[in-house]
């Protein structure tokens, strides 16, 4: 995960962050992988809590 960090005033803040997630997968599944990617950060507690005042962005790498 990396972020981008800015100022409000005096004040650091966090901007944007991105996600890279690694996954160890088999070919079989990738296609769900990338379905699930695609809605995942919608079921996740963080992102749906800080969506509005932080930018977020992930990737998908898949390896065998």
């Amino acid at each position: 995960m990396t972020g981008e960090v800015g100022l409000d005033g005096k004040v650091l803040i966090v901007e944007k962050i991105h996600v890279v997630y690694t996954l160890k997968i088999a070919a079989d599944q990738r296609e769900t992988a990338e379905r699930v990617h695609g809605f995942h950060a919608d079921y996740c507690p963080i992102a749906r809590t800080i969506k509005d005042s932080v930018a977020i962005s992930t990737e998908l790498n898949m390896v065998d």
